[in-house]
């Protein structure tokens, strides 16, 4: 893989860089247990190639403007 521009690196605001976010779980089943997913924003890679930085971080969330 080719790594691109250093500068333009970032480190993934949704999973801090770890690849993986924990959400809540509310079912039924396990009521009050988390589920570990892997990051959807970065691929589990921790990093994003972002070098026009066109996260945005709102009340709603974390977006990436597409």
């Amino acid at each position: 893989m080719v790594r691109p521009n250093k500068n333009s690196i970032k480190i993934c605001p949704r999973c801090r860089g770890n690849g993986y976010i924990t959400i809540p779980n509310k079912s039924v089943v396990q009521p009050g247990k988390e589920v570990t997913l892997q990051c959807p924003m970065c691929n589990s890679q921790g990093e994003i190639d972002d070098p026009n930085d066109t996260i945005i971080i709102d009340a709603d969330g974390t977006h990436r403007v597409q």
